[in-house]
């Protein structure tokens, strides 16, 4: 995990205090409301449907034992004891009151946190790759050019008002794990012919009301010109990019209108005049990598012959089998916390498991624990020979349901229940839909299924690239909702085929229950449910959801 230095703390303690001046002056009426909204929307504010809503800052989804303790103890202090983990591997706490924000942003600064650019048209939170470091497929570690990105996009006065929030991912792995063909701008690392690394640039992409693929407009760039290349992207976009209607102000809107020639062409002009001004030595390079600290692996730690152990426990097994996966040290493997057990929001978690998760993490990975774009947490060094004892302590939190990447383990945004924008409810369709899918040898049966569900059409939920997409649509002030299958935000990034006209909400469940079945019926051997739709199209879906419609 990135160390802070001197600098990085002043900052985020200044800012803090910064925050607290305005309100106090917004409190005293020498701030109108509208002066006063670009500032709460920089420090991460929103007034919500009940409450206002404030959204922390978790880079590239990192989280210190330290931190995850002061999270708990703000949520239980400040707002009703739980926070949600987001899909851009942030936290939100939905109860805060607008008073007791600076209070708030002052403690997450003793812990170095912040809430700094997680909302307003600027350069939001950088995500990554969950298993960045850790996993066996990677080039090379993408953290410290996250945390390069996020110094240089902090306050930078040039892109503090673009014309619509910009989200930047980066990867270094073989697999997409960072969805980067989704963002923006999406980073990946790779070797050219030369055995060079560099980045792979996609821009262009990103979901909500117009979700699109982003497009590769620089097969590979050397390293050291990776902010002079985001410069050049940024200012092409900040100079063309639409600020007359919000709906079109997308750079992803900006390169379909341009055509993706034209605005590679303005990115080079603009790059090929100050490509030398803004260089990342090897030097800074290094220094940047050196701020993580790499853990203390134990070097007599072996593999662990779990057979017996598995078949004489099978709830174990599962969990083993589902929710750890491969190390790319010998004798660790990395853990999946489920955020997602029956008959709770997904991606919650109160403060008492916070505090817990925070001393398992000290106990069994080196005092951190990650978020993922999928609303879960990771545990990424763990000791085989601990796998045992920290699955039982799970268990006892509910942070143990074998269901990572299967049905039940869906995306899900707050939806009605929270959130000012939504035009249906998220949760209880979601509730619902893991209560008619509770048989665990059956979503084993299944395999990877991805559902994503979102509550408006800003997309929050990822629905467009779900492998079933789940959108909440407003029908004169009814919930209704659309669904979508075969979508992808991995390698194969692809956006879902609409099934048909909006379902009730008492009909979603029941669908999902007869798409599943179809899939069953249909599949080859071994088939996936993407792989299945994508050989058969939507219709023998669509035929058998509506026949009785």
């Amino acid at each position: 995990m990135y160390q802070y230095d001197e600098q990085d703390q002043l900052l985020v303690e200044q800012r803090a205090e910064q925050f607290r001046d305005q309100a106090r002056r917004y409190f005293e009426g020498r701030l109108t409301e509208e002066q006063f909204l670009p500032l709460r929307l920089q420090n991460g504010l929103y007034i919500q449907r009940y409450a206002p809503m404030l959204r922390i800052a978790v880079p590239y989804g990192h989280l210190s034992s330290r931190q995850l303790k002061m999270i708990a103890h703000i949520a239980r202090t400040y707002d009703k004891g739980f926070v949600h983990f987001t899909t851009r591997q942030n936290i939100q706490m939905n109860w805060p009151k607008l008073e007791d924000v600076p209070a708030i942003l002052s403690d997450l600064a003793k812990v170095q946190m912040h809430a700094i650019q997680t909302s307003g048209n600027c350069i939001r939170n950088t995500t990554s790759d969950p298993l960045a470091g850790v996993c066996a497929d990677e080039v090379e570690d993408p953290r410290p050019y996250c945390e390069i990105i996020r110094q240089w996009s902090t306050l930078h006065p040039e892109f503090a008002f673009l014309p619509r929030k910009f989200k930047i991912a980066v990867t270094g792995a073989s697999r997409d794990r960072a969805a980067v063909r989704v963002h923006d701008i999406g980073l990946r690392l790779l070797k050219n012919e030369a055995g060079e690394v560099g980045f792979e640039v996609i821009v262009g992409g990103g979901l909500g009301r117009t979700p699109m693929i982003g497009k590769v407009i620089r097969p590979f760039l050397e390293k050291k010109h990776l902010l002079s290349y985001l410069e050049a992207i940024l200012r092409v976009y900040n100079l063309h990019g639409r600020r007359d209607n919000k709906f079109k102000a997308r750079i992803k809107i900006l390169v379909k209108e341009m055509g993706v020639d034209e605005f590679r062409r303005q990115v080079e002009d603009h790059w090929q005049s100050t490509q030398d001004k803004l260089l990342l030595e090897d030097s800074v390079i290094a220094w940047y990598q050196s701020r993580f600290i790499k853990p203390g692996y134990d070097p007599s730690a072996t593999p662990v012959a779990w057979q017996e152990e598995r078949r004489q426990n099978k709830a174990f097994s599962a969990w083993y089998t589902h929710n750890t996966v491969e190390h790319k040290v010998t004798g660790y493997r990395v853990v999946f916390l489920s955020l997602k057990p029956p008959g709770e929001a997904p991606g919650d978690m109160s403060a008492s498991q916070l505090e817990a998760v925070a001393d398992l993490a000290d106990r069994y990975s080196f005092g951190i624990a990650r978020v993922t774009h999928t609303q879960n947490l990771v545990f990424s060094d763990v000791r085989e020979s601990d796998l045992l004892e920290l699955w039982q302590a799970l268990a006892e939190l509910n942070l143990a349901t074998p269901n990572v990447g299967k049905l039940t383990d869906m995306i899900c945004c707050p939806g009605l229940d929270y959130c000012a924008l939504a035009n249906a409810s998220s949760i209880p369709i979601a509730k619902e839909i893991h209560a008619r899918f509770e048989d665990l040898d059956y979503l084993y049966d299944l395999g990877e299924i991805r559902v994503n569900l979102s509550g408006c059409m800003n997309g929050c939920g990822h629905h467009s690239v779900g492998h079933i997409g789940i959108l909440g649509v407003d029908k004169k002030g009814e919930e209704w909702y659309q669904l979508t299958l075969g979508g992808s935000s991995a390698d194969d990034a692809s956006l879902g085929m609409r099934l048909g006209p909006a379902l009730a909400k008492d009909q979603v469940a029941t669908a999902m229950e007869t798409i599943i079945q179809t899939y069953v019926d249909l599949r080859q051997e071994d088939e996936s449910f993407l792989a299945t739709v994508r050989r058969v199209g939507v219709d023998p879906f669509k035929e058998r959801v509506y026949a009785n419609h």
